[in-house]
């Protein structure tokens, strides 16, 4: 059984995953030498942990970096609003107090 992945001989069903390979490759592993195992490990970690995720340019998110995209995310959510809340503000007709005795909005007052 074939995962749900998509269908397969399907191109573009590893195409992230090359993508990061790639990039890892070409950026870590082939300019570097590994003594120990243990090195490869920490060096890796530190390329994932440290630039990878936090500093690398994404094309999912307009090419920023996802510190440059978080920043600009807690900025728009802390952004003063200009005027008062509009929330919970009834419009237009909707906007008239609930009806009064001795108006015609007040059908069990009037006969109905």
């Amino acid at each position: 059984m074939q995962p749900s992945m998509g269908t397969a001989g399907d191109c573009f069903d590893n195409a992230m995953c090359e993508s990061f390979f790639g990039t890892l490759e070409s950026e870590l592993l082939a300019p570097e030498h590994f003594d120990t195992h243990e090195q490869a490990r920490r060096r890796l970690f530190w390329f994932l942990e440290g630039w990878y995720n936090v500093r690398r340019l994404h094309s999912s998110i307009g090419y920023r970096s996802p510190l440059e995209f978080e920043e600009s995310h807690i900025k728009k959510q802390i952004a003063p609003t200009c005027g008062l809340s509009t929330v919970g503000r009834r419009h237009g007709r909707d906007r008239r107090p609930a009806a009064r005795p001795g108006t015609t909005r007040d059908s069990s007052l009037n006969g109905g």
